[in-house]
């Protein structure tokens, strides 16, 4: 019931500032109100959920300051995974990368905004999956827990240009990663983290103050 509420959450079915009633969690998982409180407060220490004494449980969402904070964590985790896994040569992961590309160039021909958005996913996920470090994998979950990355992902994805963009960025990114070169890799990894932060922060409105 956790891990079901913690990803309804980052996928966007529960929007930011939403309401997270105690009563209607129970009857949708179908449990008491004790285990729904005990996860809320769970995903209040991952940063996920706001629980206001007397109030009620909220979707928590970021500030603008928190946001960029955020991707200034994942450029550096990502960077450092795809550094690992241009280090590694060819690998599983890096022919799983390959294919999911060409997948992905038929979801933007198609324009296909949720199909790439799972493969945006998919692509990121692959390259902390190849580098195979465990300690780089956990903190890289949480931190993409925190962030509500496909929330994220979603709403960059409708921007003008930035379907093509961001497919441009991962061939770059999958090129490095193929060449060995560490160096370059983590570059390009950081230049796309960056792209997409400056997308994410366009025309975000800061919450008003209560």
């Amino acid at each position: 019931m956790l891990d079901g509420l913690r990803e309804a959450i980052i996928r966007g079915e529960h929007q930011p500032g939403a309401l997270l009633s105690e009563g209607t969690l129970a009857q949708t998982y179908g449990t008491s109100r004790t285990p729904i409180r005990e996860a809320l407060q769970q995903l209040q220490i991952e940063g996920l959920v706001e629980v206001r004494p007397r109030v009620g449980s909220f979707v928590r969402e970021p500030s603008r300051r928190e946001l960029g904070e955020l991707f200034q964590l994942k450029a550096v985790l990502e960077g450092l995974g795809v550094q690992l896994l241009a280090q590694r040569g060819r690998v599983a992961e890096t022919d799983l990368l390959r294919d999911n590309l060409a997948e992905s160039e038929r979801a933007v021909a198609d324009g296909d905004v949720e199909r790439y958005a799972q493969l945006v996913h998919d692509f990121h996920s692959l390259v902390i999956q190849g580098a195979d470090n465990t300690r780089l994998s956990e903190h890289y979950q949480m931190l993409m827990n925190q962030l509500a990355y496909h929330r994220v992902v979603m709403n960059t994805l409708r921007h003008p240009g930035r379907l093509g963009a961001s497919l441009h960025e991962h061939r770059t990114v999958f090129e490095r990663i193929v060449d060995k070169d560490a160096f370059g890799a983590e570059q390009a990894m950081r230049d796309h983290v960056r792209c997409s932060e400056r997308e994410a922060m366009t025309h975000r409105e800061e919450p008003a103050p209560e």
